[in-house]
């Protein structure tokens, strides 16, 4: 419900903040007091169209803001969440229009888009007037009021989870047929291609491996020559080992004969052997290295011709050769076993269906039965409305072939506003203030279902007086033991069934030179006054006083 309202800087309201609570509140006045002024900044909060219009003269912006209490799980804090939005409990809408005809949309403090700021409004509060029923205005708001009054919300989630399954099975389905008539149109190539790649076994990565392979088997085969002819020069035939050692043994001999002279020498030679002996073995084992098998590097190359050859013939790059091949072989199964799993999905899809057909059909017999019950209920509150010879009908047109997340049912409000014309759709048949009445009308017989917590009736008893302006009154007390109603009206039995009174009024400022609106919450004795106003007109009678005093005890 609706708690506090704040107001700055609007039309002629400087500053305004106002109390709310539970039960009826009317706002009285003055025509051109700013009663429309003060709904008008309301529907800013609620995200309604912003207009440049609405700052105040000589402010540079105008700012509303509207806190409401509500409860755990309200339709509001869903919207939040799904933002992304804190939740803090209290929700508090704020709106600042700026004179250059910009806005700023703020929930909980948080900056929100127009959209969502409009959004969670709609679930916090409904504003009707004679020419603003837009509870009545859209066909599916009809099938959510039914479904309210007859108690089948859980039938109605329970339904929207049926059809998301059908749904899906159904995409499933589509999708998986869709996939075998590709296949099935290009099944001799697949058939090849796969059996093609299949044999030839590509692997992630082979390409880079055996093109690193064979580089090195090339520069090995051009360097072993000179390793052989470096070897057989060390080591070979013509190697001048053998001839030094056997110098080495006759100089060894003649050692004893002069130590000094042939030592030195034999050491040296000694060394020079032991280094061509190392030589030898290193140029060995780098013969041994680079050695290679002439077929290994036909098959290396061979293999590579095969995977660039495929990669050029399928537009693949090698390395994904493999997972083509993989979709291939997958496409192929998929013609062979797709008609088993074509069934496996034709029976979940037909099942999936007549779970939903058949939720849908008890669905559509339930509304139609509690049309019948909201037609009686609503035709019963008519007569004291001053339409007794108006008739309320709940029309429920049912096509199975056009089903939908909430059935396979369009509801339709309509009304017969007299005997022998021609019943139609509510929002083109009623006028306006008959308009107004059978909607009061509905939402009493609803109570708090299918409604926002805060209603907002502005001048709905226009027009009317006496017996249909206390009966108007009666009913809007009703309903507001189950929601907050707040009633702009200028009807006295309206005013006098209210918990909670509000005087609208225009005060001179600065010696006359400007007007500000206010607004002042009404004691007893205030209240009394101001029905006898009402009731009377710009000179109050003894009688208003008497008749307005009245009207207070009776509504008490």
């Amino acid at each position: 419900m609706l708690a506090r309202l704040s107001i700055r800087d609007i039309v002629l309201i400087e500053r305004l903040d106002l109390e709310f609570s539970r039960g009826l509140a009317v706002l009285t006045g003055e025509t051109g007091a700013g009663k429309s002024i003060l709904l008008d900044a309301f529907a800013l909060a609620l995200g309604g169209r912003g207009d440049a219009g609405l700052v105040r003269h000589g402010a540079e912006q105008g700012q509303v803001t509207a806190t409401f209490d509500i409860r755990n799980g309200h339709p509001a804090t869903k919207i939040l969440a799904g933002n992304g939005l804190d939740d803090s409990g209290e929700m508090i809408l704020r709106r600042v229009q700026f004179a250059d005809g910009r806005t700023r949309a703020f929930i909980n403090d948080q900056s929100v888009s127009v959209q969502t700021l409009k959004a969670v409004g709609a679930t916090l509060v409904e504003i009707h007037g004679q020419h603003d029923e837009r509870a009545l205005v859209d066909a599916s708001t009809h099938r959510q009021l039914l479904d309210a009054f007859a108690g089948l919300e859980k039938e109605v989630t329970a339904l929207e989870t049926l059809w998301e399954s059908r749904r899906t099975a159904l995409s499933a389905l589509d999708a998986h047929r869709a996939s075998m008539e590709r296949a099935a149109r290009e099944a001799d190539y697949l058939r090849h291609a796969s059996d093609e790649l299949r044999a030839l076994k590509p692997e992630d990565g082979e390409e880079t491996a055996l093109a690193a392979r064979r580089t090195t088997m090339m520069q090995g085969e051009k360097i072993a020559s000179d390793l052989r002819e470096a070897q057989e020069a060390v080591g070979g035939p013509h190697s001048p080992v053998p001839a030094l050692a056997a110098a080495v043994r006759r100089l060894e001999r003649r050692a004893a004969n002069s130590p000094s002279l042939v030592e030195p020498a034999v050491r040296a030679i000694d060394i020079a052997i032991n280094a061509l002996e190392e030589a030898d073995q290193h140029l060995h084992a780098a013969l041994v290295e680079a050695d290679f098998d002439p077929a290994e590097l036909e098959r290396i190359e061979e293999r590579l011709f095969a995977l660039r050859a495929a990669s050029r013939k399928y537009s693949t790059p090698v390395d994904g050769l493999a997972a083509l091949a993989a979709k291939f072989s997958s496409d192929v199964a998929l013609i062979d076993a797709g008609a088993d799993r074509l069934k496996k999905l034709e029976g979940a899809a037909t099942e999936a269906d007549r779970r939903y057909s058949a939720a849908a059909a008890k669905l559509s017999a339930a509304r139609s039965k509690s049309a019948d019950k909201l037609n009686k209920a609503v035709t019963a509150e008519l007569a004291p409305l001053k339409l007794e010879r108006a008739r309320f009908m709940t029309q429920v047109e049912s096509d199975a072939n056009a089903p939908g997340p909430q059935g396979i049912d369009r509801v339709e409000f309509w009304v017969q506003t007299n005997p022998g014309t021609r019943p139609g759709p509510i929002m083109k048949v009623a006028s306006g203030g008959e308009l107004s009445r059978f909607l009061l009308a509905l939402k009493v017989v609803l109570a708090d279902r299918g409604s926002a917590p805060t209603l907002v009736f502005d001048e709905i008893d226009t027009g009317v007086g006496g017996a249909v302006a206390d009966a108007i009154g009666s009913r809007l007390a009703r309903l507001a033991g189950g929601v907050q109603v707040m009633a702009v009206t200028h009807a006295p039995q309206v005013a006098a069934r209210a918990s909670q009174h509000l005087l609208i009024s225009k005060d001179a400022l600065d010696r006359g030179k400007r007007v500000a609106t206010r607004v002042n919450a009404l004691a007893a004795d205030r209240r009394s006054e101001e029905i006898a106003r009402m009731l009377a007109g710009a000179e109050i009678t003894v009688e208003a006083r008497a008749a307005a005093r009245r009207l207070l005890q009776a509504a008490s």
